[in-house]
């Protein structure tokens, strides 16, 4: 069974960093896409980030946010500076089997982390 866990989500000010971490058990992903995607209140979910052979981010994190996975394809990071209040959200970690997917299509995805609440205070 394939279990995705995020963690690293907290209450921070406008301008500081954070750095969230997804889990992956049950399989590795070095072969598939992984992604995150946040939702905040009232808004439909959206694609922050993901990472397959190369990385992809949404035009209002570009320069700010940085995705990275381990060697072993089991854990993937997302490095956020220059936090800003419209950052705040449920940040949700996802995985595809196939690295060849339109990143950017949540339905695309088979597995879903829970989600981890980060809070940007301006």
């Amino acid at each position: 069974q394939v279990q995705l866990v995020e963690s690293g989500g907290g209450l921070v000010q406008a301008g500081d960093s954070l750095r969230l971490s997804c889990a992956a058990s049950g399989r590795r992903f070095s072969s598939g896409t992984m992604g995150w995607f946040r939702q905040a209140p009232g808004k439909e979910r959206e694609f922050v980030s993901a990472i397959n052979w190369r990385t992809y981010y949404a035009d209002s994190v570009k320069g700010r946010f940085t995705i990275s996975i381990d060697n072993a394809g089991t854990t993937m990071y997302l490095q956020m500076n220059s936090l800003k209040s419209e950052d705040t959200a449920v940040y949700y970690c996802a995985a595809a089997a196939d690295y060849g997917i339109v990143v950017v299509r949540s339905s695309l995805y088979e597995y879903w982390g829970r989600g981890t609440q980060v809070t940007v205070s301006s």
